[in-house]
């Protein structure tokens, strides 16, 4: 009988493996390097390593960078847009925003889709969705059989207004299926059936660029899970924070563009929730780089406009997480004017850190750690030695010697800078949206988020960070926690007052038929579907909305109208309750509730000065060089308490309790690190 539960999710440098087993509820644990030109490799790797038989699984879940990736490295397959005549250049005019304003010389990055392949055709529809002009369907097929010669092998159909009236955009797609049999078609008024062409457009065209890499990576992996004796469907999570099988992803890739991003955040509230906080800020620092997200009240943010590069908007709902260039193999480097940095860049996991030995030369965040005594010479439970000397050459040689520090001193500064940026970052998230951090708990996960969670804390005076088991794959731990999720929208402009509410619910039922349809074709049961409506709203006369939750029957829509005002002053510190409201989009999420695994608690007997494993000196600013207990973690018990100066090693991961901080180990085996009086 299949009893594993098993969640893989691949990373910049390591690719982690979380394994369940339902019938012990016991989990173990793998990491293993990513392998970026192929990351199938690390999965089935990981999957090995692991010890895993897929036919004793019973669910596979995936978070991956494929989609990411390739948004990055614009490494895209041979593809073309059409669109309406006279808008070919509507990506290339984009919004005429700049990421950064002051810069003149600073260009936005060009579209996915170069100019000379978007192809203009003679069609137009009116706001109304009203014919003005007919699609000229010798025009149509003209481009349609260009694109074969050039052996194009995917197509986003951008036409204007498509949303109200969908016709010309269907009537061109079958034109370019009959031609181009094998190719990949997105039509904009089926992926995104929104208004504003330019947001619309652009979620069109990268969905269309990811199609056959994504599609192509997920069937090869799903492939393979079949040969190993895998029956179930492969789930990979999306952005939004829900799942897909395999049929959905061909049809929605970009969905996947923050895959793994979004299962740090999942698992975050998921921490949260078992440790008793409704409030807390995820701190998910791994090999290149740190998402950081917050809930609050015991929800996640979401945003409906996010996107990979500046400029390339990607409308679909993702859980908002801010993503920062600070990991453990971000570089250490010296400005122009002399100043100190760290990150962007990145060793990733080739040619990796210095201390690694596999050819980095360039001084990282985990050279600096290991340099001060916090890391050991084991990473990865084995997989993987240290060579402490090889840091200290890299430190000494690009920032001790140019900046006459000590090796100590420039160690110590390289974590203060990338302290410093994750700190700023967890402000953007926090004070910046009105949250007071000294509210929150901090939860420190991925490789080297546990090493810098406490300081990060002190910063922002945060009381309490909570490390949870097995940091370093905290991230898969999310993979297993989600459902199957789709969200679906139209577009519904009217007056709230003004509402023809049988209407209203026609365009509802509508989206709950589509939803209950797709749920339909991955496997989940009448009783295990959940549809649940909102509406996005304005007052009269602003452009941006706030989705608000709304239910069906007499007295749904006053009462959202009513949430809608307190949603705004909550937002934007004002409201206007005399002002009209206007109903600008319907919404609905779809989700198949999948179970999820189940963990032990533990009985507290521990007790307080647990014996340490090992000594070694380690380097605290406040103290200097402290000769340290070292703790192995898996011989810690639930009730255990201890004060720090104190290192925690195991295999995934290490935990620095800094001088003057108390560390306890709960029940659920998570560690907290209380850098305040709990009584004050």
């Amino acid at each position: 009988m299949s009893t594993l539960r098993v969640a893989v999710d691949v990373g910049g440098t390591f690719t982690d493996v979380f394994v369940v087993d339902e019938d012990t509820q016991r989990s173990h644990v793998r990491k293993v390097p990513s392998t970026p030109d192929d990351p199938m490799r690390a999965v089935v790797a990981g999957v090995e390593q692991a010890n895993v038989d897929l036919s004793d699984v019973s669910l596979f879940s995936h978070g991956t960078t494929v989609a990411t990736n390739a948004l990055i490295t614009r490494r895209f397959p041979a593809a073309a847009m059409v669109t309406t005549r006279g808008f070919r250049d509507v990506l290339e005019i984009r919004d005429g925003t700049k990421n950064d304003l002051w810069d003149a010389y600073q260009d936005v990055t060009p579209p996915y889709i170069r100019r000379r392949d978007r192809f203009e055709v003679t069609e137009r529809i009116d706001f109304a969705g009203n014919v003005v002009t007919p699609l000229d369907e010798d025009e149509a097929r003209q481009v349609a059989r260009l694109l074969r010669k050039r052996g194009v092998t995917t197509v986003a159909v951008c036409f204007i207004n498509s949303f109200e009236n969908p016709a010309h955009e269907d009537r061109m797609r079958a034109i370019l299926a009959e031609e181009l049999p094998d190719a990949t078609i997105s039509g904009s008024a089926a992926i995104l059936p929104e208004i504003f062409e330019y947001e619309r457009f652009n979620t069109t065209v990268a969905n269309a660029v990811l199609a056959p890499l994504v599609s192509g990576y997920v069937d090869r992996l799903a492939d393979r899970l079949r040969e190993g004796g895998y029956e179930g469907d492969l789930l990979l999570l999306h952005s939004g924070g829900g799942s897909m099988t395999p049929r959905l992803v061909s049809q929605y890739p970009v969905r996947l563009a923050a895959s793994g991003i979004a299962a740090g955040a999942i698992a975050c509230r998921h921490i949260a929730d078992q440790c008793g906080y409704e409030n807390a800020i995820g701190l998910d620092m791994g090999g290149t780089s740190t998402d950081i997200c917050v809930v609050h009240g015991g929800e996640l943010r979401v945003t409906k406009e996010w996107e990979v590069e500046y400029g390339h908007p990607i409308m679909f709902p993702s859980i908002e997480v801010l993503t920062i260039g600070a990991g453990g193999g971000s570089l250490a480097w010296i400005d122009e004017a002399g100043s100190l940095r760290n990150g962007p860049q990145s060793a990733g996991a080739d040619p990796g850190p210095a201390c690694y030995d596999t050819g980095g030369t360039q001084a990282t965040n985990t050279d600096a750690n290991i340099a001060l005594g916090r890391l050991g010479t084991s990473l990865a439970g084995g997989a993987k030695t240290l060579r402490p000397e090889l840091a200290t050459e890299a430190l000494t040689r690009e920032v001790a010697r140019p900046l006459g520090m000590s090796l100590e001193e420039s160690a110590g500064a390289v974590l203060k800078v990338a302290n410093a940026n994750m700190s700023d970052a967890v402000r953007l998230v926090s004070i910046r949206r009105g949250l007071d951090p000294r509210d929150f708990a901090l939860v420190a996960f991925g490789g080297a988020g546990a090493l810098h969670g406490a300081e990060v804390a002190k910063e922002l005076s945060i009381p309490t960070v909570v490390v949870p088991p097995s940091p370093g794959v905290t991230s898969a731990l999310g993979c297993l926690l989600v459902d199957i999720r789709h969200d679906l929208s139209t577009m519904f402009s009217h007056r709230s007052d003004d509402v023809d509410h049988d209407e209203l619910d026609e365009a509802f039922t509508a989206l709950e038929a589509e939803a209950s349809e797709r749920l339909r074709h991955e496997g989940i049961a009448p009783d295990q579907a959940v549809l649940q409506r909102s509406i996005n709203m304005r007052y009269a006369g602003q452009w941006r909305s706030l989705s608000v939750d709304v239910g069906s029957g007499t007295g749904a829509l006053e009462e959202a109208v009513s949430r809608f005002h307190e949603q705004h002053e909550r937002e934007f510190a004002f409201r206007r309750d005399d002002a009209p409201v206007e109903l600008y989009q319907l919404g609905l999420r779809a989700i198949g509730t999948t179970p999820k695994p189940a963990f032990p608690a533990h009985e507290r007997t521990g007790t307080a000065d647990p014996e340490p494993t090992s000594r070694r000196q380690v380097w605290f600013e406040e103290t200097g060089w402290v000769d340290t207990p070292i703790h192995d973690r898996e011989a810690l018990l639930a009730g255990t308490t201890f004060e720090g100066p104190a290192v925690i090693e195991q295999l995934d991961s290490t935990i620095v309790v800094p001088p003057g901080t108390r560390a306890e180990v709960d029940e659920w085996l998570n560690v907290r690190i209380h850098l305040t009086d709990q009584e004050a």
